[in-house]
């Protein structure tokens, strides 16, 4: 096939896709925190937030007002979670050195022992936030780092997951990838929820990203998108955890 025989992306059967994708995306169910998360025992489940950092929320090269906004709502959800016997809260978080390899895609950010690596000041505020276990990671997977295998060794209990915090298409979609492909291997049964409100994206148009010489990245589209993958794949992704 040549060139000028390509196929335009704007087909008639992607534009049946994303119209089907934003119908389903509209039609997420709720699901309820207590009654069906914590169905076996508040000691089952588990909650990680993944990259809540001020680098991403407020400060930095890569800070979102979408992700931003996640602050609040999650900081609720942790506080109920605590509050329904949920002990087992895990803050993985970017914790970059100045020669990251991973700066070669996106901008210097989250370095260690700055300001921008710092929890947001939401999270920050919980009075129960010195019980969770903070897993510094150096890429947009969680699962590569020895202490959260660690952790996973030593927690076999746990079988509910749940995934709060950034990026949908970027960590947070590893995140949930490793936990389902790893119970997957061992023969689990293991839940992981993805929440769509407790989870976004950055947006960066088109034309934004051709005067900063950046890909550019439609927030609202990869958002679905990622959140359709990870349902394709056993991933429990529901519009919201009722309480």
């Amino acid at each position: 096939m040549s060139s000028t025989d390509a196929v335009p992306v704007a087909s008639s059967a992607g534009a049946a896709f994303l119209a089907w994708l934003d119908a389903w995306y509209g039609a997420l169910p709720a699901a309820s925190f207590r009654e069906e998360v914590l169905a076996g025992g508040a000691g089952r489940v588990a909650v990680i937030s993944v990259d809540l950092l001020v680098g991403f929320c407020s400060e930095g090269p890569l800070a979102s007002p979408r992700v931003g906004a996640l602050g609040p709502k999650v900081a609720w959800f942790l506080s109920d979670a605590w509050d329904a016997g949920v002990r087992a809260l895990l803050l993985a978080e970017d914790s970059h050195p100045e020669d990251s390899p991973e700066f070669a895609a996106f901008p210097p950010h989250c370095l260690r022992g700055t300001r921008e690596a710092e929890t947001i000041p939401e999270l920050r505020a919980l009075p129960f936030i010195a019980e969770a276990a903070r897993i510094a990671k150096g890429s947009l997977s969680v699962g590569l780092e020895g202490e959260f295998g660690e952790w996973l060794r030593t927690h076999p209990e746990v079988d509910q997951w749940v995934i709060v915090g950034d990026c949908t298409d970027l960590c947070v979609y590893h995140t949930a990838m490793h936990l389902r492909l790893a119970a997957n291997t061992q023969g689990r049964d293991v839940s992981i929820w993805v929440p769509a409100d407790l989870v976004d994206t950055y947006d960066l148009p088109v034309e934004a990203a051709r005067q900063l010489g950046a890909l550019p990245h439609d927030g609202d589209l990869l958002h679905r998108l990622f959140l359709y993958h990870m349902a394709l794949n056993g991933v429990r992704v529901v519009r919201e955890l009722t309480p």
